[in-house]
Parts: C-alpha cells; sequence; structure tokens
C-alpha cells in the first residue's frame, strides 16, 4: 500500500489564509452569527451549523463538487432569487426592530426558538449563491492546485471558518456593555438591515453575472 503523502505546513497555511480571505466580510450570514452572539441566543448551536456547512461545502469542492455546480446555472439562479428573498425578510424584520429599539437584558428577552434560529441560519448559508461560487468553486480550485495535497489545504480552509465563527459567535459577548441602551440597537439593527437589504439588491439586479459565469 503506497503511503500517503507528508501534507506540508505552508499547504495548510495556505488553505487557512485563502479560507479568511473569503469569509472574513461584512455580509448577511457573519452579521447574523454576530447578533446572535450579542444576544447569547442559541450561539453554539448557530456556530456549529455554519461551521459543519462550511466544512461540507469546502471538502465538496476539494472532492470536485465545483465542475458540476458550475454546470447548473439555473440551480444558482434558484438559490440566488430565493436567498433575495429570505434577505428582504430579514432586513424589513430588522428596520422593524430598529423603529421600537430594545435594549439587551438576557433576564427579560425571550430567546427565539432554536428551530427558527437554526432554520434562518441554514437559509442564508445554503440559499446564498455566491457561497458555492466562493466555498465550492473558488477554494475548490485553489485546492486542485495542490494536487495530491489537496486535502491539506481544504483542511486549513476548514480552520479558517471554524475559528471566524467561534470568535465571531463567542467574542461578541464582549460587546454586550456597550449595547446595553436602546439606542444602540438600533444602530446595529440599521446596519444589519442595510448590509441585508442591500445584499438581495445584488443577488436580484447582478443575475447576468451568476448565470453567464
Amino acid at each position: 500500500m503506497r503511503p500517503r503523502p507528508r501534507v506540508p505546513s505552508v499547504v495548510v497555511l495556505q488553505g487557512l489564509l485563502a479560507g479568511l480571505s473569503l469569509i472574513v466580510a461584512i455580509g448577511a450570514q457573519n452579521a447574523f452569527v454576530l447578533r446572535q452572539g450579542l444576544r447569547g441566543e442559541h450561539v453554539g448551536a448557530v456556530v456549529a451549523v455554519c461551521t459543519g456547512a462550511d466544512l461540507v461545502l469546502i471538502g465538496a469542492g476539494t472532492a470536485g463538487l465545483g465542475a458540476l455546480v458550475g454546470g447548473h446555472p439555473a440551480a444558482l439562479a434558484v438559490a440566488r432569487f430565493a436567498g433575495a428573498a429570505l434577505l428582504v425578510v430579514l432586513g424589513a424584520a430588522a428596520v422593524r426592530r430598529a423603529l421600537r429599539p430594545g435594549r439587551l437584558d438576557p433576564a427579560t428577552d425571550a430567546p427565539a426558538p432554536v428551530r427558527t434560529v437554526l432554520a434562518t441560519t441554514l437559509g442564508l448559508t445554503f440559499l446564498n449563491p455566491h457561497v458555492y461560487l466562493d466555498t465550492v468553486l473558488l477554494l475548490g480550485a485553489m485546492a486542485a492546485q495542490h494536487g495530491a495535497l489537496r486535502w491539506g489545504f481544504a483542511a486549513g480552509a476548514g480552520a479558517a471558518s471554524a475559528l471566524w465563527f467561534t470568535g465571531l459567535g463567542f467574542g461578541a459577548a464582549r460587546l454586550r456593555p456597550l449595547l446595553a441602551r436602546p439606542g444602540a440597537w438600533r444602530v446595529l439593527d440599521l446596519a444589519v438591515a442595510a448590509v441585508m437589504l442591500v445584499l438581495a439588491a445584488r443577488l436580484a439586479l447582478l443575475a447576468p453575472a451568476l448565470t453567464t459565469a
């Protein structure tokens, strides 16, 4: 039996840096994880779902699924419009919260049901066509450049997702004292609404770029 090639640490590091470069951005998923972390609602479950989804998508891209996804633009179009609709709904909800701001008080604020939170997390993850373009196609293509060492690159990219979502979700608790006032939550919710509505518009208006890529 032929021994497996030893993966140089530089390959793993390249995967880690590539993963961070794609995931560290202001997006709907990151905004949602941040808000859940600030509220302390089902943070572990949200972090686990986001990280697990990225690991599955990175693995799929490394295994060669990127070519299959790229050959079905209709599937990306369906995900695009569904994702845009979800972002509009979530953006509108954030606007309503901003008009009636509360304060962060875990003793009195009833947390959202875990099913609702997880469903929203899954929707923001899998109804975003850019997750397939970035995580499956782009990272998959970058991993393929390493040949037999591609899974080392994928391991680094997966570690980037785990580190980012864990830090974002659980690290957000340090910001809670700053958000004890209603005005602070108004600013946060308006920022979340702006991110989600802008991304929804981009998904809807940039349709040709995704379907002809």
